[in-house]
Order: structure tokens, then C-alpha cells, then sequence
């Protein structure tokens, strides 16, 4: 007879109650793993569409409750299908940045991308159902192209933010009244990001436990600090900001864009296969077993629907955390109460509209010094999905056609020009619809090594 298992021993399983001061410790270091991916998007779009403060406020405290949401819809499925039933952390993807950057440019909006995400969220339904089959469409070689391709896409909004952000001029932040130190391009701004950046790197490379797994929260911590020095972090807002509010139901309101729905339902399909590698390494590395049939079609499911409700509440797109599912292959920590605690922690945080304004003080040379090392991360993690493949012509013909058309045309965009607007937004602003449609296309048609 088996006997019961220890507080320690629930640790490794997903059922039971574990000491709580441990499951605490554990949930707070999933959450300073994610928490700067988390909100970082919604600052970065509501700095792109030109929000307003009180909208800003909102949009994060939204991405941050849907996240909390999305998670704890996967850790208690409904009816024992909607929902993985795994120990994963869902949050604000950046995947989706380059196309969300795309509309808000477009003059789309947060409504716009709202109803685009509910088209993906359908798009990821779909596949959630039809999984066994859609995924033959999508070998590594082609989801590495795609992510190696959103990596490549966001180093230039990095390398704006650490230069300060394209809107503020020198002639903007001199009419507000704003330092000049905040002006883009200005010395301090780098001095500032670089900053920011050596201590990432430091921390990534010489600390341990939880000051390395925490080295891009800390690294924010140290810049923001040197920031404040320069006078550039101004709290005057804050202080009106309530301590408590629940996101607002359709505040942003919803509009489809068929361009806009295109390009980020192409995403959602693609995200949807990349969570299938996400669930498949949690179980694999914590769990000793791969996923079924029935945690990988409800996980994808539960990740398409929960997805539409975020777009009605006004949050971003989420998708799965790998930080998250690196920190499990590592501790074998599966237990579902501490992920739990983790979407507790992420849903305080989102309501209290006071947290979300402090983080719109956070300098933009603080965030591009800071995520550039997340964003190099991304790209890198294609690159280690391409090579799990061999490096034979026709994968390396595959990889890079694909990113070279992605990235060369969104870098030229007005290549474009003759074509109907719709057309160049669907193409021509982000890489990775092109280079996502090549990788496919290439892959279907390109003969399999060793047949002619």
C-alpha cells in the first residue's frame, strides 16, 4: 500500500495543497519571471496608438487580470475539457507586438486589434479541434522561422526605446514641460539603457537562484533608479489613481479590420502550435510523460476562447510563458497550487489601478534597455528550433527566404505602394505574415531531402 505523500513530495504532483509558505516562494519567482513580459506590451502599444493616461492605466490593469484569467482557466478546466488541466502561465505575448504596432500605425486602435483578437481567438479554436492534423503543417523548421522572425522584428522598437521613443521629440517634451533628458536620442537616454543592459547581463551571467531568474526585473529596478536620478520619472499622476478598480467590459469597444484580422489570426494559428511544444516540454521535463490528445486539444481551446474574452474586457493577446516552462523543466515543480497562486498574484496586481500607474512612469530607455535582451532571447529561441531540424539546403532555403522576404519587404514597406492599403497591412507591416506564408508554401512545395 502506497503510503500518502509528504508536504515536499505534492511539490512534484499536480494535485494536492503543498506547505504554503513554500508554494508562495515558488509562485513569486514564476511571477518575477513573467511579470516584466507581461506588461511591457501594453505599455509599448498604448504608447503606439498616443493613449491617453487614464486609457494607459486600463489597458495594463486589462492585460494583467485576462492574464491571470487565462491562466487559471488552464489550471481548472471546465467540464474537464475546456482547459489543459497543466502547470503553465499564460500572459501578454509579444509575438503579437510587430502586428499590433502594424494597426495602431493604420490608425486602428485598440478596438481594431479587439476585434481582430476575437477572429484569432476563433482561428485558435479551430485548431485546437482539428490539432492532430494542423500540426503536420507546422514542423519546427517552421514555427523556429516564425519566432527567429518576430525576435528580428522587434529589435528596432528596442533600439527606439532605448533611444527614448520616436514621440518624444525635443520639441514635444519641451512643450509639456517635460525634461530635455527624455528627449529621443539625448545622452541620457543611452547612458541610461546601457545601464539598464549591463545589469541584465550581469545578473543573467554571475548571479544565482532568484536574483538571475529575476535579473530583467532587477536590471528595470537598478535603471529606473538612475532615471529618478536624472529626473525623469515624474509620479504626478499616480496619486489620482484609485487602489481598486475591475476592468471595464467593451471600454475600447470593438471594430473589424479585415487586414487587421488577417494578420493577427495568422498569428493566433501560429501560437496555437507554438503552445503545443510549451505544454509538451511542461510534461516532458516535470511531469516524465508526454501531453494527451484531450490536455492538448482543451488547452488550445480554452487559449482561443479565453483570448476573446480578454478582447472584450480590453486586454492583449496572450499566449503561453516558456520563462515559465524553462523554470518547471528545471525544479520540477508541477504542482497546481503554486501556479495558482502565481494568476492570484497577477489578478491583484491588475486590480489596482495605482500599480498599473506606476508602471506607465517606468522611462522608455529603462524598457528598450531592458526587453532587448528579451527580444534577442525570442529570436534565438527559433534559432534553436531550426536547428533541432538538419541544416539541409532545403530547410536553410526554407529559413532563409522566408525571413529575408518577412523582413526585407516590412523594412521597405513602400515597396507596397501601388498595392491597396489593405494589402500593404496585411504584407508590408509586419514580417512575420509573409514570412510565415512562405515557410508553409516552401515547405509544401520544396521536395523532401532525398526525393526528386
Amino acid at each position: 500500500m502506497d503510503r500518502p505523500a509528504t508536504g515536499r513530495e505534492l511539490l512534484f504532483q499536480f494535485h494536492g495543497v503543498p506547505p504554503i509558505g513554500t508554494s508562495v516562494s515558488l509562485a513569486l519567482q514564476h511571477l518575477v519571471a513573467m511579470i516584466v513580459g507581461c506588461v511591457t506590451p501594453p505599455i509599448m502599444i498604448a504608447s503606439a496608438i498616443g493613449l491617453s493616461l487614464s486609457d494607459q492605466v486600463l489597458l495594463i490593469q486589462a492585460s494583467l487580470v485576462m492574464s491571470a484569467v487565462c491562466t487559471l482557466l488552464q489550471l481548472y478546466p471546465i467540464g474537464g475539457r475546456f482547459g489543459s488541466g497543466l502547470p503553465v502561465i499564460l500572459g501578454v505575448s509579444f509575438a503579437y507586438v510587430p502586428s499590433m504596432q502594424a494597426i495602431a500605425a493604420s490608425g486602428g486602435g485598440v478596438a481594431a486589434i479587439a476585434g481582430a483578437m476575437i477572429v484569432g481567438g476563433i482561428v485558435a479554436v479551430l485548431v485546437g479541434l482539428f490539432v492532430k492534423k494542423i500540426r503536420l503543417l507546422f514542423p519546427p523548421v517552421i514555427t523556429g522561422t516564425v519566432v527567429f522572425t518576430i525576435g528580428l522584428s522587434l529589435y528596432p522598437t528596442a533600439i527606439n526605446y532605448m533611444a527614448g521613443g520616436t514621440a518624444n521629440t525635443l520639441e514635444s517634451v519641451t512643450a509639456k514641460g517635460l525634461p530635455e533628458a527624455l528627449a529621443y536620442g539625448s545622452w541620457q537616454n543611452w547612458l541610461i539603457a546601457a545601464l539598464t543592459l549591463a545589469a541584465v547581463l550581469i545578473l543573467n551571467n554571475k548571479a544565482k537562484g532568484l536574483c538571475r531568474l529575476a535579473s530583467i526585473l532587477i536590471g528595470m529596478l537598478f535603471g529606473y533608479v538612475v532615471a529618478l536620478c536624472f529626473g525623469m520619472v515624474s509620479f504626478a499622476d499616480v496619486g489620482g489613481a484609485a487602489w481598486f478598480s475591475l476592468p471595464r467590459f467593451m471600454h475600447f469597444g470593438v471594430s473589424f479590420d479585415l487586414s487587421s484580422c488577417v494578420a493577427i489570426g495568422l498569428l493566433f494559428a501560429i501560437n496555437s502550435i507554438q503552445a503545443i511544444g510549451d505544454f509538451t516540454a511542461t510534461t516532458v521535463g516535470g511531469m516524465n510523460r508526454e501531453p494527451t490528445d484531450k490536455e492538448l486539444q482543451g488547452g488550445i481551446v480554452a487559449y482561443g476562447v479565453s483570448n476573446i474574452l480578454t478582447a472584450l474586457f480590453g486586454g492583449l493577446p496572450t499566449a503561453t510563458y516558456s520563462q515559465n516552462v524553462g523554470i518547471v523543466t528545471t525544479n520540477k515543480v508541477v504542482n497546481r497550487t503554486v501556479f495558482a497562486l502565481t494568476g492570484a498574484f497577477l489578478l491583484l496586481a491588475g486590480l489596482s489601478p495605482k500599480f498599473a500607474a506606476v508602471l506607465t512612469t517606468i522611462p522608455q530607455c529603462v524598457l528598450g534597455g531592458a526587453t532587448i535582451t528579451v527580444f534577442s532571447t525570442i529570436a534565438m529561441t527559433g534559432m534553436k528550433l531550426i536547428a533541432s531540424q538538419d541544416l539541409t539546403a532545403r530547410n536553410t532555403t526554407i529559413v532563409g527566404l522566408s525571413a529575408a522576404l518577412g523582413v526585407g519587404i516590412s523594412q521597405a514597406s513602400a515597396s507596397l505602394s501601388q498595392f491597396p492599403d489593405s494589402f500593404t497591412m496585411i504584407f508590408g507591416k509586419s514580417p512575420v505574415v509573409i514570412a510565415t506564408i512562405m515557410a508553409v508554401l516552401l515547405n509544401l512545395i520544396l521536395p523532401k531531402d532525398g526525393k526528386h
